[in-house]
């Protein structure tokens, strides 16, 4: 199996194990000095309606996800915004 796809399955399986979601698609997927990073889009509930004890509603988020050569997760965040620009990545 490609390396890439085995990247892919790692980070959906990582969120959805750590972040509260159901939905989990990877739209970017690069490696620099055996570090890969992917960008995935997320829909989770909106936290604030959910603090307010209003109807839930999901709200779609991006987050980063880094991991070595073994697929071992390094680090992961949420991105502001669209979470497409790469530049401080």
């Amino acid at each position: 199996m490609s390396k890439i796809i085995d990247v892919k399955k790692t980070v959906v399986k990582f969120l959805k194990e750590t972040i509260d979601c159901d939905d989990v698609t990877v739209i970017k997927i690069e490696k620099a000095n055996e570090i890969w990073k992917a960008v995935a889009e997320v829909y989770e509930d909106d936290s604030f309606l959910k603090s307010m004890n209003l109807p839930p509603k999901k709200v779609r988020l991006f987050y980063s996800v880094r991991m070595d050569d073994k697929l071992e997760i390094l680090s992961f965040e949420r991105l502001s915004g669209e979470g497409m620009d790469s530049s401080d990545q």
